[in-house]
């Protein structure tokens, strides 16, 4: 029986995508300029080169988990189930964006609502723990689940096939966005600009510094993209806005916020 080599396409992307977008943000921040961007770190402890390989260790393994969920979703009988679709004529060239941002804000629900049971102490040393060891993140912690985890995670892909119409590229432009975000969050260090402060997206987004609290303080801020399940169910950790403030003021003066 000949093997199709279009199988491991989902986790040879998924390795790539880890390997390229985690490493050249470690690359950048935390061997080659770090001097440069330590009025950006969040924390001011160091992570340590252990947590560096566990953390790339598991995720490698969601990496393989969510590939795994993918190809079942494509390359069986389950498509039919699925809304993929291949021609893009099939729907207006807008659906394709439109397709990615509603995937963004479905992903950012269900990742609100997966996270926060998580936390209970039935589940959380059994299930999320092993991403709570990252207590200063890094880049290569943007996957670093336990297998069970890992699995709840992945199914996200399958809810989205199922849920909306959605092209092969956009579903592909949905995960590196997600994972760019992902990334992003577990940087360590705030690169947002000056003048997000001051606009309406900060009342929407969330930062380095939201998901960095997240992991420093160990509850509150259960959102993966947006702040608005946390506002609404009134779990943003009060300390938010004035942690991001100070990483800010050390950034760019003190009078950053009034200007």
């Amino acid at each position: 029986m000949e093997f199709n080599f279009q199988y491991l396409i989902p986790l040879a992307s998924n390795l790539l995508r880890y390997f390229i977008f985690a490493g050249i943000p470690f690359l950048i921040f935390y061997i080659v300029f770090p001097e440069q961007f330590s009025k950006n770190k969040i924390q001011a402890k160091l992570a340590r080169q252990k947590d560096f390989i566990r953390e790339i260790l598991h995720s490698v393994q969601t990496n393989f988990i969510v590939a795994g969920v993918i190809m079942l979703f494509i390359f069986t009988p389950l498509r039919e189930y699925t809304q993929l679709y291949t021609n893009l004529t099939d729907f207006p060239l807008w659906w394709v964006p439109m397709s990615i941002l509603l995937a963004l804000i479905i992903h950012d629900t269900y990742f609100y609502w997966m996270h926060r049971p998580v936390h209970h102490p039935k589940l959380y040393k059994t299930v999320h723990l092993l991403h709570h060891k990252s207590v200063n993140p890094s880049p290569w912690a943007s996957f670093s689940f336990h297998f069970l985890e890992g699995i709840s995670e992945a199914l996200i892909a399958p809810i989205v096939l199922c849920l909306l119409p959605i092209h092969p590229i956009a579903l592909a432009l949905f995960g590196l966005t997600s994972f760019l975000i992902n990334v992003y969050g577990h940087l360590g260090f705030e690169i947002a600009p000056k003048w997000f402060r001051h606009s309406f997206l900060f009342q929407i987004l969330n930062t380095s510094v939201h998901h960095n609290l997240h992991h420093a303080k160990f509850k509150g801020n259960y959102g993966l993209y947006f702040r608005v399940w946390d506002r609404i169910m009134k779990t943003e950790h009060p300390d938010y806005v004035k942690e991001y403030d100070r990483i800010q003021e050390k950034r760019f003066g003190l009078n950053y916020a009034t200007t």
